[in-house]
């Protein structure tokens, strides 16, 4: 196996890998290929060791773990600092997920606050964060879908798709669990 870099005259350098077969990877078959991979491994880890050690939790405690992988989702405003990501995708579509994460940020904080101060309304709060954090990622997957986001330079960004967004999925999937389950959870 090979590795080289192409300056193409095209948007972006192509990163290619060459097999014995002569078959090749491109920038969109290694983002899904890494995404899928990290929604695996993040979902096995989270089978394996998680989840048993949740389980051991009343509800509250259970969730706020769970609540915090959502803090870091700040990062997201990385994608409107000039020269970050490829100055061809719209300012429009990048302001959607860097502001629909930044108001997750904060219900997920406020979530983490009102569950450790057993306040009445905290799992709706956690409804409410978790259900706007996962219509957001899903809004954002479609942008990354209609606009073929890998096939533009996005710099260190890559990493939040194809690394941190996976686990962040994982998360409000467990979280939905806990939820759903909430009137047997022990509290």
């Amino acid at each position: 196996m090979s590795v080289y870099t192409n300056n193409t005259a095209d948007r972006h350098v192509c990163l290619r890998i060459s097999f014995t077969n002569g078959s090749r990877l491109n920038n969109v078959t290694i983002f899904w290929m890494q995404l899928l991979t990290s929604v695996f491994v993040f979902g096995i880890i989270a089978a394996w060791y998680v989840w048993p050690y949740l389980t051991k939790l009343s509800r509250n405690s259970a969730l706020v773990p769970l609540l915090w992988v959502h803090v870091p989702r700040y990062v997201g405003m990385t994608l409107l600092v000039t020269g970050m990501v490829d100055p061809k995708l719209s300012r429009e579509v990048l302001s959607g997920g860097a502001y629909g994460d930044l108001l997750e940020v904060a219900l997920s904080f406020v979530s983490i606050c009102a569950l450790r101060s057993s306040w009445r309304i905290a799992v709706p709060l956690v409804w409410v964060a978790n259900t706007w954090g996962f219509l957001d990622a899903l809004n954002v997957l479609r942008t990354v879908l209609r606009v073929n986001l890998p096939s533009f330079n996005l710099g260190t960004t890559w990493y939040i798709y194809t690394f941190y967004a996976p686990l962040v999925l994982v998360s409000h999937l467990m979280i939905f669990w806990i939820l759903i389950r909430s009137r047997s959870w022990k509290k």
